[in-house]
């Protein structure tokens, strides 16, 4: 079961050079058949994960082993944050097993904090975010977990015709809860799953996205589920979290049934200020669209033109992202069918899919995938995917983690639109700024809206800096800054086409 999910990438700026650097998770071998109480092998070079520091020059360094992050366990994904806001971003790494949170000591290299921390959790865990739920300036960490399996509960699958051995659905297995840390400050984490609320509301968790929906001022998650209810908990300001999804209307699909949700997106895509939801999913679902309506949800999937172009397609990595610097956020999709035996049952339907680029005009999507390059037309197994600018030229660019294939970069295209992006310093707020509302009005008096976060996509983490297309202004005419200590900041006349870096008053 394990093989087939894949695995995430980050983006993070982990030497403090104002270069973007990668970290891949990797797998590790498997012995067939893996013997009931037997691990996984991480003893070969070729299975570690990977850490490649940006140089500059368009190339990259493989610093693993001198960083200390080449992992212990079958990795799954990835979360980026400053933990302990001393200036440095810290890796939590999930697993098939123990999990990691690798400290970034500010000198190229990590320790295991893992066991100080008390963050190691147990079981098949997926997804990973760090949010600052409570609003105390330090930032907390939500882990997904995915069904109860391992070698010694690894039933036979797959087709029935060609007696072939296969994957199984994940309906073969139970659910699991989540884990919610609260950070104390103290290097240690206390685990609230049970106080908060999130322990008693289990599922088939894979990609996690944060963001405030109801622009309440604090910050809610969303769970990408696999064939059950997606999840939304509502944040209660208490500690305590409520699961609001079906009465929210992003449970199900238009059809009222459930799907396979795997990366996930919250963000607004039709510059209205209110966070929206993409979802992706299997072959012959769709993936699915969430309009915020103030607090609500409507599916716009077909309207959209979501629904059209997705039908066939499986998705893994997947977010919101101004590919040409229009001022309307696009949607980017790693696809993949899960099952490598999927043609047998479903001969129309591949395995190996290409990368999907749809593109808005205003609010509405049609595929350019065909003229976003060449990989765009390679079919691949694509899994966990990464966006931000590693060159520093203003245009996204994505990292791609692939199942049985080489890593992918994507350098973003030149265009002619301007852009800015917003490089966040907390100050009585985490020191990332993890969980500010971001409001934009360019000269032009058109408005856009961000939520500065590390997490979305597929079991990822992405650059933290929050980019803006302009289109054709080269000038902003306010920027406002809604803090998580509840300061709000505003800059005016700011020009374009540049990384701004904003630090939050006070002491």
């Amino acid at each position: 079961m394990i093989e087939r999910m894949g695995a995430g990438v980050a983006f993070l700026d982990y030497d403090g050079d104002g270069l973007l650097d990668l970290y891949f998770v990797n797998g590790a071998r498997l012995n067939d058949p893996m013997q009931p109480g037997a691990v996984p092998d991480k003893s070969d070079p070729r299975y570690w994960n990977r850490l490649y520091r940006n140089t500059g020059s368009g190339t990259f360094l493989d610093v693993t082993e001198k960083a200390h992050v080449r992992g212990q366990e079958y990795g799954m994904g990835v979360a980026v944050a400053d933990y302990d806001n001393d200036g440095h971003p810290d890796l939590y790494v999930t697993s098939f097993g123990r999990n990691a949170l690798y400290r970034n000591r500010g000198d190229g290299t990590f320790e295991d904090a893992t066991d100080k921390a008390g963050v190691g959790a147990e079981g098949w865990s997926t997804g990973a975010a760090f949010l600052d739920y409570d609003r105390d300036g330090l930032l907390d960490l939500i882990v997904t977990r995915y069904v109860e399996w391992d070698f010694q509960h690894n039933p036979w699958c797959g087709p029935e015709q060609q007696k072939m051995r296969g994957y199984c659905h994940p309906n073969a297995f139970p659910f699991m809860s989540y884990r919610l840390y609260r950070n104390r400050g103290d290097g240690t984490f206390a685990d609230v799953s049970n106080s908060s609320g999130i322990a008693q509301n289990p599922g088939k968790g894979l990609g996690v996205a944060v963001h405030d929906f109801d622009r309440d001022g604090w910050p809610d998650i969303f769970v990408a589920n696999d064939s059950v209810a997606q999840q939304l908990f509502h944040n209660l300001h208490n500690g305590k979290f409520e699961e609001i999804a079906v009465g929210s209307g992003i449970a199900y699909n238009g059809n009222g049934a459930s799907f396979a949700g795997m990366g996930a997106d919250f963000s607004d895509y039709n510059n209205d200020g209110w966070p929206d939801i993409v979802v992706n999913a299997l072959s012959l679902q769709s993936y699915v669209l969430f309009r915020n309506t103030r607090g609500e949800f409507v599916n716009v999937s077909e309207e959209s033109g979501l629904y059209r172009y997705t039908l066939a397609h499986s998705g893994w990595g997947i977010k919101f992202v101004d590919v040409d610097n229009d001022g309307w956020r696009d949607i980017f999709v790693a696809q993949g069918h899960v099952l490598d035996t999927i043609t047998i049952d479903y001969p129309n339907i591949a395995y190996k899919q290409k990368l999907l680029l749809l593109h808005s005009i205003r609010g509405k999507f049609v595929d350019a995938s065909d003229a976003a390059g060449a990989t765009f037309q390679i079919p691949l197994a694509a899994r966990g995917a990464a966006f931000g600018d590693f060159n520093n030229d203003g245009s996204c660019d994505v990292a791609l983690n692939i199942n049985d294939g080489p890593a992918i970069l994507l350098r973003g295209g030149d265009n002619r639109n301007h852009w800015i992006a917003i490089d966040t310093t907390g100050n009585r707020s985490n020191r990332d700024g993890i969980g500010t509302s971001v409001r934009i009005i360019t000269e032009s008096g058109a408005e856009q809206f961000g939520y500065v976060s590390t997490a979305s996509s597929y079991l990822s983490a992405s650059d933290k800096r929050l980019h803006f297309g302009l289109g054709s202004d080269t000038r902003i005419r306010e920027i406002e800054l809604k803090w998580p200590s509840g300061i709000v900041q505003r800059l005016t006349d700011v020009s374009a086409d540049r990384v701004l870096k904003v630090k939050e008053p006070g002491n």
